[in-house]
Order: C-alpha cells, then sequence, then structure tokens
C-alpha cells in the first residue's frame, strides 16, 4: 500500500510504501519525515501532528477525546488534523494522503 506525505504547503511530495496494520507515525520516520513521536505513541504529546488531506479524513476512524485534547496543544492544527501515532495503516487506507505541518521539526536528529 502506498501513503502520500507532502511537506512545505503541498510543494513536495514523497510516496511510501507501508504494510497493512503499520503505525503512521513509524512509516513517516522511516521515510525521514520530521515527526517527533517524543512520546512514543503514549498520547502524551503532540509532536506526530498530521494534516490528513480531506478526502481521507471521514475513512479514519473518530480520534477520542484524549487525541482531541493533544491536538489542542499542536501548531497548525486544522478541522482535519490527527496524530499519526493513533493511525494504523489498513488496505482501505491505501493511497492515503498526509502533510507534515510546516510547524513540525524532529529535534532528535
Amino acid at each position: 500500500m502506498k501513503v502520500h506525505f507532502t511537506r512545505g504547503e503541498g510543494k513536495s511530495a514523497q510516496v511510501v510504501e507501508a504494510a497493512a496494520g503499520d503505525n503512521l507515525l513509524r512509516v513517516a520516520q522511516a521515510a525521514g519525515m520530521p515527526l517527533e513521536g517524543t512520546c512514543e505513541g503514549q498520547m502524551a504529546c503532540s509532536t506526530c501532528h498530521v494534516i490528513v488531506d480531506a478526502e481521507w479524513f471521514g475513512r479514519l476512524p473518530e480520534a477520542t477525546e484524549e487525541e482531541e485534547d493533544m491536538l489542542d496543544l499542536a501548531a497548525g492544527v486544522r478541522r482535519t488534523s490527527r496524530l499519526s501515532c493513533q493511525i494504523t495503516l489498513d488496505e482501505s487506507l491505501d493511497g492515503l494522503t498526509v502533510a507534515i505541518p510546516p510547524e513540525s521539526q524532529d529535534m532528535s536528529r
């Protein structure tokens, strides 16, 4: 399956191969995207915030209240924002397109 990452207001795109069951944060990090994921998927931060393309947003399971609370702390949040650590890929998400917010940077690199 493929995941499309865009950066810089959609000007550059990278298509990455992923497998069903993969976590979107781990796929993004393996592709060199600047998503820190400081809490390693424990929903104690918002450093893996992505903006899901509107076409795909409704196909994702709804965010939990805990995820919504963490998104309140993220920079550049939009209506279709999600924490990438909370998205498990499956075949229905083949072609998923997400944007890396311009504010994102991985301080661990």
